[in-house]
């Protein structure tokens, strides 16, 4: 029973989870149904998009049902229903949004329209009650690598971003070279802890001085560079040493960006979001650095931290306290803005 709560539906298909979550007040989980395609795309060594959007089709009436379900909820309660519209893969955010739609239209219930980034950096939003705004974020997932100034729940300055490679899409293609298979973040994580991480000296790209921007690239195509040489030199190769020595370089970049970044802006407490989130290591290392510093750090479980309808709810429901809704005309952006982007989600 809906019981006084104000409730927020979420629903996020950026890529391959189908997704639907029920949230009271902002921040109560009452349900949290994620259908994973690891399964479907491992054999493609990583998600085909067409695949994707189609399993999303079949999977989104399924996961809707199961989630009211477990809330104990009918949609009657629902006070309004969040999409993720961008960015992601275009053919997977269509089916979010249209089942979105679907349902406010059947229903009259208001839709608004969510940020993917925006969602990530809500999943600590909700699972931290005292986190509130300003704070600094690190995002680091497949698709994304930001340093973001979240100035308030709908106001965000992005202090820097990724030149080329996404981190979780390093950690793909490095652990693909490697055999190891798909998704590749876990699987490095894995193995890298039988592993020297000082073994092979891989590159740390910082870029020019006082940057905040990443770029992995280097490192990647280091990795790649390294397996090449010792197989054409006859050679044997660890790779728990180079999953290990691959991951202390990353990490490492990571982690000095960030204290740069909590250095330059004076913030004390900095969230960590995305499916890289969960990383050991980093969570280690990036603990470390902030009680160094005297920065409270924010980082959420890790179901939180892959894609989830928990966090587009939690974006949803503070965008419709400020009256921020979308019209049934909603488009989706796979390449959409965090900063510039927010505008669109209103249309």
């Amino acid at each position: 029973m809906k019981d006084g709560k104000h409730i927020t539906m979420g629903i996020e298909t950026s890529c391959d989870e189908t997704a639907i979550a029920l949230l009271a007040d902002g921040r109560e989980i009452l349900s949290n149904i994620i259908s994973s395609q690891i399964d479907v795309h491992k054999v493609y060594g990583g998600v085909v998009p067409e695949i994707a959007s189609r399993h999303h089709l079949s999977n989104l009436p399924f996961v809707y049902e199961r989630a009211l379900d477990e809330a104990g909820l009918v949609l009657s309660d629902v006070d309004e229903v969040g999409v993720c519209a961008g960015p992601g893969l275009a053919g997977a955010l269509i089916m979010g949004t249209a089942f979105a739609k679907a349902i406010c239209a059947a229903s009259g219930k208001p839709l608004v329209g969510v940020h993917h980034i925006q969602g990530h950096i809500f999943s600590n939003i909700v699972e931290h009650p005292e986190l509130e705004p300003p704070f600094l974020c690190l995002v680091i997932s497949g698709g994304h690598t930001q340093l973001v100034e979240v100035r308030g729940y709908n106001e965000f300055h992005v202090l820097g971003g990724t030149r080329d490679d996404a981190v979780g899409e390093a950690y793909d293609k490095v652990a693909r070279v490697l055999g190891l298979g798909y998704p590749g973040g876990p699987k490095i994580d894995e193995i890298a802890r039988g592993g020297d991480p000082h073994a092979i000296e891989f590159k740390r790209v910082y870029l020019e001085k006082g940057s905040l921007d990443f770029s992995f690239s280097g490192t990647k195509t280091a990795v790649i560079n390294y397996l090449h040489n010792e197989k054409q030199g006859g050679r044997s190769v660890n790779p728990a040493d180079v999953a290990a020595s691959f991951q202390e370089a990353v990490v490492e970049v990571l982690v000095n960006k960030a204290a740069d970044a909590l250095e330059m802006t004076g913030y004390k407490a900095l969230a960590v979001a995305g499916g890289v989130a969960a990383n050991s290591l980093l969570r280690e290392r990036i603990r470390k650095a902030c009680e160094e510093r005297g920065t409270k750090l924010y980082i959420p479980s890790s179901i939180l931290c892959t894609d989830n309808a928990v966090m587009i709810a939690g974006a949803a429901y503070r965008k419709a306290m400020e009256g921020r809704f979308a019209s049934l005309r909603l488009d989706v952006w796979p390449g959409l803005d965090l900063e510039e982007g927010l505008d669109k989600l209103e249309m």
